[in-house]
């Protein structure tokens, strides 16, 4: 799957257990009617894939959605979700790869005139 928007947040990499677990987070807000404001984790590696990447810029963010079971010490079940990024593709500079050069880079045709027959079919 995948989220597509603008960065909104970009957070600080967080260490939890004694394995040392990495995880940081990134949310995107997306340009649809409604926006939302999608919350998306980065896990041990995959944590790096943020460092080229600024709060504004356009993104295609390739997503997993996850879910897991945890018994409460009452023995109730809570379920729990999240969105696990694996890859970021910045739309910003995809946009401007595509974009022609300026018109004044381009040289002028030469030796054009009107009296040049016309035979094109429309």
């Amino acid at each position: 799957m995948e989220v597509i928007g603008k960065i909104k947040l970009i957070g600080d990499v967080q260490t939890f257990g004694a394995n040392g677990f990495q995880k940081r987070e990134m949310v995107v807000t997306t340009d649809d009617q409604y926006p939302q404001m999608i919350n998306i984790e980065f896990h041990q590696d995959k944590t790096d894939l943020l460092n080229n990447y600024k709060v504004g810029q356009d993104v295609k963010v390739s997503i997993n959605l996850r879910g897991r079971e945890w018994i409460n010490p009452q023995g109730e079940a809570r379920y729990f979700n999240s969105i696990v990024g694996w890859r970021v593709e910045n739309l910003s500079q995809a946009a401007a790869s595509n974009n022609l050069p300026p018109v004044d880079q381009f040289q002028p045709a030469s030796k054009v005139s009107d009296e040049e027959p016309d035979d094109l079919p429309f």
